[in-house]
């Protein structure tokens, strides 16, 4: 059984991130520890005066080959890995000259940061840490009686450890570094996994995922449900604007729905460049409920919220430009979950502060709807992996199919409208007019099924605002993927719509081609598929 105090004799510092080194090995020398280590790091060391061992002083062998063989050596590893209650490891150790180390302190070349800027891939395989990782596992299998350190923010608690205990840290402190340890390394790996999969044609015949390594942002109270257990991690690498990355100014704790459907918020806003238009999205259950245009954020969120003001109550609201008073002292007149935009001014922060419990979270800039990534997601023993849908509505060539073709004003909105449907959950049919949606049907298991609900919804938004005939009539509408049959279209000619876009495909194309004409439709075909499952 581990000992719960391991004295902290000798340490081994190499890393990368300087942050906080100086001090950090100050205050452990400070209390008596025998400080090791390597190339810039000891360089650092010693301009700050402190008296610190080279590690070629353990190895007996010089740094060589660029600093890529420099650790990898018996004096190192038989120092991290011996048990230190077992007298043939000691036996071992004394024979062959190796001495303890207690504390490992690496942190790794900054292979992600360097991937991320987009450096040659020659200078990414130079920033793959091979004896980081190395020394970082072996001090981490051996936590029984050794110390890791991977991430600056632990420094201060080994320091705590120290001064509580002695000169020693706890076993329950070591083991929570250990896993921490390994977690990096994996996270570390698989980011150059990912990478090298990506430089691979075809799918490998192994996978590791990059967003499976994350840090802890935020420990949650439950998940979907209360017995479930969760947590919100950040992964490494570019940050994608949105709620990780975001600023938390005011409001109680986000809950793990709260962080699904704030993503699906801010992910389904970003499609609209504010530089073009203002834009709000208001989400409930992962599902937009109202999306708009406008000139000025307030008139973007009355229009969303007409779409459906009912299913809006408690919703998630995301805008893509700064929030400003006007929208502000709007949006709170309802209560609301979450609002999301790249920031707000002084004066809309203080009408949102008013209530406590509303969160206002500013992530600095839209996310690019056009930017390369994975998503992944769990099945009963695996996962699947595929491209992040990154197709974009104004980069596909529309093909007029009916005779009728829309007109300007129609294949505006079209086009509005499938901009939309990327972001309902399949099958999914969006009915918009002047650049809002009036009605949204989603998540259905059949497509004439969603095109009757979003008619229904947009005669009952039609009744809520008091006006006389259903804001689906005038409107076009968009089919997230193509209709198998003409019921689907024709339920939503029923209700007053104009013009059609959808992908195409089916084998029945041309039956509902010949249905648009004579129900006096306008169709455009995409050729692409929004599916959202």
């Amino acid at each position: 059984m581990a000992s719960d105090l391991s004295r902290i004799s000798r340490a081994l510092l190499s890393v990368s991130d300087k942050t906080g080194l100086v001090e950090f090995a100050r205050a452990l020398a400070a209390r008596g520890v025998t400080l090791v280590s390597t190339g810039g790091t000891h360089r650092a060391l010693t301009e700050a005066g402190l008296t610190v061992t080279e590690v070629s002083d353990l190895t007996g062998f010089p740094e060589m080959m660029d600093g890529r063989v420099k650790t990898l050596h018996p004096g190192v590893h038989g120092g991290l890995l011996a048990i230190r209650d077992n007298p043939e490891h000691q036996a071992a150790m004394l024979a062959h000259g190796i001495a303890a180390i207690d504390l490992l302190v690496v942190n790794l070349y900054p292979f992600e940061a360097t991937l991320a800027a987009g450096k040659p891939a020659a200078e990414c395989i130079e920033n793959i840490d091979i004896g980081g990782p190395a020394m970082i596992r072996a001090a981490a299998k051996n936590h029984k009686d050794v110390a890791v350190v991977v991430d600056v923010a632990d420094y201060a608690a080994v320091l705590a450890d120290l001064d509580a205990h002695d000169g020693a840290v706890a076993f329950a402190t070591r083991r929570r570094l250990a896993q921490k340890a390994y977690a990096r390394t994996a996270s570390y790996d698989a980011a150059i996994s990912t990478w090298l999969a990506g430089e691979i044609e075809a799918a490998p015949e192994t996978q590791t995922f990059r967003a499976l390594g994350g840090t802890l942002a935020q420990g949650l109270r439950y998940g979907e449900n209360p017995h479930m257990k969760a947590a919100f991690y950040r992964t490494a690498g570019a940050p994608r604007p949105g709620v990780a990355t975001a600023r938390q100014l005011q409001g109680k704790e986000l809950s793990y729905n709260n962080i699904n459907d704030t993503d699906a918020a801010y992910e389904a806003v970003s499609e609209f460049d504010p530089a073009r238009t203002a834009a709000v999205v208001i989400v409930k259950h992962a599902n937009p409920c109202g999306v708009a245009e406008g000139a000025s954020l307030i008139e973007a969120y009355e229009r969303a919220l007409r779409c459906d003001p009912v299913s809006a109550f408690g919703g998630i609201v995301a805008l893509n430009r700064t929030l400003d008073a006007e929208a502000a002292k709007k949006i709170v007149e309802i209560f609301t979950e979450v609002i999301i935009a790249p920031d707000a001014t002084e004066e809309a922060a203080a009408i949102v502060a008013a209530k406590k419990n509303l969160r206002l979270l500013t992530t600095g800039g839209v996310a690019d709807p056009r930017a390369p990534g994975q998503a992944w997601r769990t099945v009963a023993g695996g996962f699947l992996v595929q491209d992040r849908d990154n197709a974009v509505v104004d980069d596909m060539p529309l093909k007029v199919v009916t005779r009728r073709a829309p007109t300007e004003a129609e294949l505006s909105d079209l086009r509005f409208a499938f901009r939309v449907a990327k972001h309902v959950k399949s099958n999914a049919i969006v009915y918009a007019k002047d650049g809002a949606t009036v009605g949204i049907g989603a998540g259905q298991m059949s497509r004439v099924d969603s095109s009757r609900i979003a008619a229904w919804k947009a005669a009952e938004a039609a009744k809520a605002a008091g006006l006389p005939e259903s804001l689906a009539r005038g409107a076009v509408v968009a089919s997230d993927a193509f209709f198998p049959f003409a019921d689907g279209l024709l339920a939503a000619a029923e209700a007053g719509a104009t013009a059609v876009i959808q992908p195409g495909g089916s084998m029945r194309d041309d039956a509902v081609i010949q249905a648009a004409d004579e129900a006096g439709l306008a169709m455009v075909l995409t050729g692409h598929r929004h599916f959202r499952h």
